[in-house]
């Protein structure tokens, strides 16, 4: 049902794209034979609306892969350099929430640590929505950040970097097996707020899968059951992340390090000049306040399209 509802949601976008198209081309038509120039301007710039819209339709068109149309985990992790660092990472988890919130995604967060003076030290969010993993897997890897630090009492520029991981979150139609040897469960007090309960009891879980150290953490509910379930799923959602990215180097012939999650992929230079470069495309945006805003659907695209054509 769940299949079948997707394909009538699908089809159901498509003919609507296309009756507003017939409508407007009759329209534009009716304008152009009576001179009607301000018909003829308001429905040119409706085609150009919808011209957009079918071209983020016919992107979505290729998300081919089996988990491209499931809700996604996205993890947030500052790099090397403190405060400023973590800051960075708060800002990267403002931007994608933004971003979730524009599209009509909802935002579970699921982990949170909070710096010692500022920002983030890491955070997870679970991105509820159809095809937000197609979407928001190519933001997988290292943002630069250039700034004349806030934080700095000497105002010179810094240089951070902070990591973003996508996993795809899927049901029990895809198997992945874990041993329970593999593991090491570990339960801690929540940090941060959350109340009396949360921060006096060991309700926070953390899951270690020992053969490739891929290591979960979830804080989010007062149940530690509850949070032990969250965490399973979110393994299930790295070790399968993992698996498409080993067959994803073995069908790749050029160099494997591009396809590697700690990459850098994109710049934002605030300081001495205003630009955030896509390093994988080269598509560059000068409004750095609109990116960090959450309006990022033009890199998204343009990475999505570079891959399409690969």
């Amino acid at each position: 049902m769940k299949k079948k509802s997707q394909l009538e949601g699908e089809l159901e976008r498509f003919e609507k794209a296309e009756s507003q198209f017939l409508d407007l081309k009759t329209m534009l038509e009716l304008a152009e034979s009576e001179n009607e120039t301000t018909i003829v301007n308001e429905t040119e710039k409706e085609l150009k609306n919808l011209c957009e819209y079918v071209k983020v339709y016919q992107l979505e068109c290729f998300f081919s892969g089996e988990a491209d149309n499931n809700s996604c985990y996205l993890e947030v992790h500052a790099g090397a350099g403190g405060t400023e660092a973590q800051d960075w990472a708060q800002m990267l988890l403002r931007m994608y929430c933004r971003w979730a919130e524009d599209h009509k995604y909802s935002i579970e967060i699921i982990e949170e640590s909070i710096g010692e003076e500022a920002g983030i030290k890491s955070a997870t969010i679970k991105v509820d929505g159809i095809k937000a993993y197609g979407w928001l897997k190519s933001e997988a890897g290292v943002h630069r950040l250039v700034r004349i630090s806030p934080f700095d009492s000497n105002a010179r520029r810094h240089t951070s970097f902070a990591s973003i991981g996508v996993y795809p979150v899927f049901d029990d139609s895809i198997k992945v097996e874990i041993a329970d040897s593999d593991l090491r469960i570990d339960t801690y007090r929540a940090s941060g707020a959350g109340g009396q309960h949360v921060n006096k009891t060991e309700s926070a879980v953390r899951i270690t899968h020992i053969p490739t150290g891929i290591v979960v953490q979830c804080q989010t509910d007062r149940s530690q059951h509850r949070n032990k379930a969250i965490a399973f799923d979110m393994l299930r959602a790295r070790l399968y992340e993992l698996e498409l990215r080993k067959k994803e180097e073995l069908q790749n012939t050029g160099d494997k390090n591009e396809i590697g999650w700690g990459r850098q992929i994109r710049s934002y230079v605030m300081q001495p000049y205003q630009m955030v470069k896509d390093l994988r495309t080269g598509f560059e945006k000068g409004d750095v306040s609109s990116v960090l805003d959450g309006k990022i659907d033009e890199f998204l695209q343009t990475s999505i399209s570079a891959k399409i054509e690969e």
